[in-house]
């Protein structure tokens, strides 16, 4: 067993170290801008998402589930952190950082990353376009205040984001986009705000750095729901990135490792100065189709990341803002799935209106992680409805004059009303047979109807008689059932 781990991870690792390398070095490229945008989306220095990049992509290449994904600080992650900076300071986004990554291992001990594939489709679309349109919200008041040169800046941006892959793909268009716009800036000396204006950019590697917060029960009240909620908005996006490469490489990919890879990671970035990240799903399609494959193109690209900053500085700090702006709009608009527009015209009713709840409860309240809670509630609400239409009671009479029902499909607490009204109570009979065999009895509200329904016949005197009961319902008929216990009937009226 030890020879096939050794084997697996020279392979995940130096099996394509050429085609990771190259792959790599477009992805650092590209993560430059995005990392210094979603710093200041957070309320941050650039530093602080850089720092988080470089860390938070070498522990994930080390302990993640998915050679090949790339992870770092991405925007669904800075946008939960934004109060909690703007309220408490960056020494409790460090620590909510830490305490992200403990409650996402904690999901990997208790393996809850499994429960991922009930997040049904609708939900997840709205995730992704609710997380879209957050984006593009959050670079909205980088136009306050702002003179034509902003405009002029950002639709020049977004021209050559667009139309330079029409021409050549042979390196990233944002990157072009902002080295052109940056020495445009330069040589014009537009009036225009820069990254350097916005915070400190890194000068060195990072260092070992506890969180300087109370050690009390206040801080946990304080940083305890963000954690919460960037937890679950990181496994989501991490293990729906993991899906989209799995199909992209027609591999498998451990997600329960994954969910462990990505808190390790966050824990490690909270102690080094960067805020919490996750797996991009844009970087990480970028990484796949430039040939990236094996755990090395993750770590080489958080490696390169960090080593263009320290050696580019004074030009990164030289970026101005509208360039930035640009490329979060192009982020947004590829980000959203815009086919799902058009599938609202054949998608179920309830589907749509999960995605849109989603959506709307996300930009509403600027919680990723309530949309997702707010969808799947209303995705069981119709499971449940639809579920409860598939109870059918069908009766007959035998010879003897007794009636039978016969019961198909699934009595829980949703269609035990309609279970309840399809017996028909003031018939005249001596004895009625319940046939059970084509159903099953979920739970507490199930048993509740079954009784019911035989106390109701006897109090009427009718004589009641269970056939084709499965071993589990009758377990649970024995164990909570009254109908059969003395002086039943006698609270029937």
């Amino acid at each position: 067993m030890p020879r096939l781990d050794l084997a697996r991870l020279k392979s995940e690792w130096f099996g394509n170290v050429r085609g990771d390398t190259i792959a790599a070095m477009a992805v650092a490229l590209a993560l430059i801008p995005e990392a210094i945008a979603f710093s200041i989306i957070a309320g941050v220095d650039p530093k602080v998402g850089l720092y988080a990049s470089f860390t938070i992509a070498v522990t994930a290449a080390i302990f993640g589930g998915r050679p090949g994904m790339i992870s770092a600080a991405t925007g669904a992650m800075a946008l939960l952190m934004i109060t909690l900076v703007k309220h408490h300071g960056l020494e409790y986004l460090f620590a909510a950082t830490i305490l992200t990554g403990v409650l996402q291992v904690g999901f990997r001990l208790l393996r809850l990353s499994r429960y991922m594939k009930f997040v049904p489709r609708s939900v997840m679309t709205g995730f992704v376009n609710a997380l879209a349109i957050l984006i593009f919200m959050a670079q909205l008041p980088q136009f306050e205040g702002a003179n034509w040169q902003m405009f002029a800046m950002v639709g020049a941006g977004l021209a050559i984001i667009y139309g330079l892959p029409r021409i050549t793909k042979a390196v990233p268009s944002p990157l072009v986009a902002i080295v052109v716009l940056t020495g445009v800036s330069l040589v014009l000396g537009l009036d225009l705000r820069t990254v350097g204006d916005m915070g400190q950019l890194p000068t060195a590697l990072p260092f070992f750095h506890i969180p300087e917060v109370p050690f009390t029960f206040e801080t946990l009240k304080i940083i305890g729901p963000y954690a919460v909620a960037l937890a679950m908005v990181g496994l989501i996006e991490s293990l729906l990135t993991a899906s989209v490469v799995d199909e992209m490489t027609d591999t498998s990919s451990n997600k329960h490792a994954e969910a462990k890879g990505q808190g390790i990671a966050n824990i490690v970035t909270g102690f080094f100065g960067g805020m919490a990240g996750c797996a991009m799903i844009g970087q990480s399609v970028i990484n796949v189709k430039s040939g990236g494959r094996g755990r090395l193109s993750t770590f080489l690209a958080g490696v390169f990341l960090l080593g263009f900053i320290l050696v580019l500085g004074e030009w990164v700090a030289a970026i101005p803002m509208g360039a930035l702006v640009a490329v979060m709009f192009m982020v947004s608009f590829s980000t959203f799935e815009w086919a799902s527009l058009k599938g609202m015209k054949v998608m179920p009713i309830p589907e749509t209106i999960v995605m849109v709840a989603t959506v709307g409860t996300v930009v509403a309240t600027h919680d990723l992680a309530m949309g997702v809670l707010v969808g799947i509630v209303l995705s069981a609400v119709f499971f449940a409805r639809h579920v409860a239409k598939l109870i059918q009671v069908t009766s007959t009479t035998d010879r003897a004059g007794s009636r039978i029902y016969v019961v198909t499909g699934e009595l829980f607490f949703v269609s035990v009303e309609a279970f309840v009204q399809a017996f028909d109570f003031r018939e005249a009979l001596e004895r009625v047979e319940i046939d059970l065999t084509h159903a099953h009895v979920w739970d507490a509200s199930a048993v509740a109807a079954v009784d019911r329904v035989v106390l109701k016949f006897k109090a009427r005197g009718v004589e009641v008689v269970f056939t084709g009961v499965n071993e589990p319902s009758a377990l649970l008929l024995d164990k909570l059932a009254t109908h059969d216990k003395p002086g039943a009937a006698l609270s029937v009226h």
